[in-house]
């Protein structure tokens, strides 16, 4: 048995022997793509085990998440920290080999994957990083950004439609070092594939303007080989290979079947698969000295390349010294100007949308920031989401840093968290809050990893009025709320969504939602940076309030107002902006006190959203103005009187509390 042979059977039998000891687990992919990855990873692949953090490295996503097992045995076999023990702990608690790639957790995973088809808008993402870093830090004689994205994928994550949104979008880009290997094997869990997936892949992906090629026999390494080197010499388009495996493979009584996807092959079957494969080791989780011998010639290889790119950085950064503090500013988690003390940051006039003034914040911000790079799901002129002083990324102009990602809103969202995980670039996107369903998946993997990915959603409650219900958000805040490590931040006038954008940009392990009006709001004089503490006093009485009023968005308004009414009847009224519980909820237990006194039970809050979470404010005793049900196809003001979200209607409750 040749050594490639013999690395590809210690891959595929160290992930059967993880599934069986954990009961748990996919054996199928690892048995039958273990030939295309250790193709990939041993002789085209740009890594180095001892640096998983290379900046120049290729990125590999395991799009088809369920086969970590192979990853976690590539990472054994190559070198990556990644021990037999590890494998023996395969899915267990608090293991460093969880049941899908998860961030953070081991060396040499580049993203959380699980959730089939995001993997390959992951790779996207990282094509899209490579190609924009390049155009900025590239000169001729020094390629410092010159590495490709793959991704290995299966029949369902080719099946998921956001795998369609990215790819159309990848061919549009032109992303020529984009490559997925596509593990070809026709099985689901429910069987073939021909019940359910007909179409031919190939021809789809060449209809997005992709390179696509076939590999017969997916233990031919030498054709898989081949295959890439023909993918890496397409510059201009990126490239899906299509490579014929057997799910299973080697396993005999398992082989091609749906039973070898997602349940263990059991004792005696691995023990035949290893018979038929010629596997002759007695002892479980055996890597042959032979294998290791040629891993340690892989690992003195992978660190010359890197040192070689170390030595050209260092000449690069003698050459153009501006450009290497430029390459330390954009790849640093710390903002490169003072915004907290910028009086132009915070100084801003006149009542607008606060749509609107995230596009006066950002185009501030677009100046003083260099690598912010984003855009919206088509809806750039709606969610003032454009930098106006930026030129827009494309296949020509891969140097532009507005992104038209076209209606794409899933894919615009994994996208973004590949910009976020590359490194170099401080990605946002835009769209419309009531489309956040459609990017709830992607938007939880960024809480998961926590990746300060900012989104912009504008047109932020019933406020969007003709459009109608289909289009006007109403349990949308309480979803995005419920997300564990995702910040929910909705201003109510441009001091506060300066607050929102700073928090935003500060916030290192945490993506941020800005929910923004469609409506103009007036600028409120008490505003501002007091915002950044999640919740805030506008407006106090002197001694303790009889009642406290609570709002966010536009509805601040309408307690602000509300205060003086209440005062000529006579009742002491406290009102609170509360633009971000999740960061009300960092602060200090004497603040929050300070805020909120426990003593004070006559509470009202307003948001012209599901009333889901306010009572953890209000508590049994207060009251919560919200929307009970869907909105109408009406303009907004009408809308907002008929639904009770008025001055006259916040008095009438706070006055049923106090009297």
């Amino acid at each position: 048995m040749n050594i490639d042979n013999l690395a590809v059977n210690t891959i595929r039998f160290l992930s059967a022997e993880a599934i069986q000891k954990a009961k748990s687990g996919h054996p199928g992919l690892p048995l039958g793509a273990a030939p295309a990855a250790y193709t990939l990873w041993s002789k085209y692949m740009k890594h180095n085990p001892a640096d998983s953090k290379w900046a120049d490295r290729d990125r590999f996503v395991l799009s088809a998440g369920h086969g970590s097992a192979m990853l976690y045995s590539l990472f054994n076999v190559f070198g990556y920290g990644t021990t037999i023990e590890d494998l023996k702990n395969f899915r267990q608690y608090k293991s460093a080999t969880p049941g899908h790639p998860e961030y953070g957790v081991a060396l040499g995973i580049e993203t959380t994957t699980g959730p089939l088809g995001q993997g390959i808008a992951n790779a996207v993402g990282f094509a899209l990083a490579e190609s924009h870093l390049a155009a900025e830090f590239n000169k001729p004689g020094f390629e410092i950004v010159d590495h490709y994205s793959y991704a290995l994928c299966g029949d369902g994550c080719l099946m998921e439609g956001v795998s369609g949104e990215a790819a159309s979008l990848a061919g549009t880009l032109g992303l020529g070092k984009l490559i997925v290997l596509y593990d070809s094997n026709n099985i689901t869990i429910e069987g073939d594939t021909a019940t359910a997936f007909s179409e031919n892949v190939r021809e789809r992906f060449a209809a997005y303007g992709w390179q696509t090629l076939y590999v017969e026999d997916g233990n031919d390494m030498e054709a898989i080989g081949k295959a890439i080197e023909e993918a890496k010499a397409e510059k201009n388009k990126p490239s899906l290979i299509e490579i014929k495996t057997k799910i299973g493979f080697g396993a005999p009584n398992k082989q091609g079947k749906a039973s070898a996807h997602g349940e263990p092959l059991g004792d005696e079957e691995i023990a035949l698969a290893k018979k038929n494969l010629g596997w002759d080791y007695t002892e479980e989780f055996f890597v042959p000295e032979e294998v290791k011998a040629e891993m340690d010639k892989f690992r003195q290889s992978a660190a010359e390349k890197e040192a070689a790119w170390d030595k050209m950085f260092a000449e690069y950064s003698e050459k153009y010294p501006e450009m290497a503090e430029k390459w330390r500013v954009w790849h640093s988690d710390e903002l490169p100007v003072d915004l907290l003390n910028d009086e132009d940051f915070w100084t801003y006039e006149g009542d607008i949308a606060t749509r609107a003034s995230s596009e006066k914040v950002l185009n501030k911000l677009s100046k003083v920031i260099p690598n912010l790079f984003g855009g919206s799901a088509d809806l750039g002129p709606s969610n003032k989401s454009v930098m106006k002083d930026r030129e827009y990324y494309s296949k020509e102009n891969p140097a532009g840093s507005n992104i038209h990602f076209g209606v794409r809103e899933f894919a615009m969202t994994v996208i973004a968290n590949s910009l976020a995980l590359h490194g170099g670039l401080r990605p946002y996107i835009a769209g419309f809050f009531v489309f956040s369903d459609y990017m709830k998946a992607g938007l939880r993997l960024s809480a998961l990893m926590g990746l300060p990915v900012v989104s912009i959603f504008t047109h932020d409650s019933i406020g969007v009025g003709e459009d109608g219900p289909t289009h006007q958000p109403i349990e949308h805040l309480a979803a995005l709320r419920s997300m564990p490590n995702y910040t929910v931040i909705r201003p109510c006038d441009t001091n506060e969504t300066a607050a929102a954008w700073y928090l935003a940009l500060t916030r290192k392990t945490s993506p941020t939602a800005l929910i923004l009006s469609r409506q103009n709001l007036p600028l409120l004089k008490e505003t501002g940076k007091g915002a950044l503490k999640g919740a805030y006093i506008l407006k106090d009485s002197e001694g303790t309030p009889d009642v406290i009023l609570m709002a966010t968005g536009s509805e601040v308004e309408l307690i602000y107002k509300a205060y003086d009414v209440l005062a000529e009847k006579g009742i002491k009224a406290r009102v609170i902006s509360m633009p971000s519980w999740e960061v009300f909820e960092e602060q200090s237990d004497e603040y929050k006190e300070s805020v909120l006194p426990k003593n004070v039970r006559e509470r009202v809050a307003v948001e012209a959203a599901s009333d889901f979470g306010w009572y953890k404010y209000v508590g049994l005793d207060g009251k919560v103005i919200s929307m009970t049900g869907y909105g109408e196809s009406a303009p907004a003001g009408i809308l907002f009187k008929e639904f009770g979200f008025t001055v006259e209607n916040v008095v009438e409750t706070a006055l049923s509390l106090v009297k």
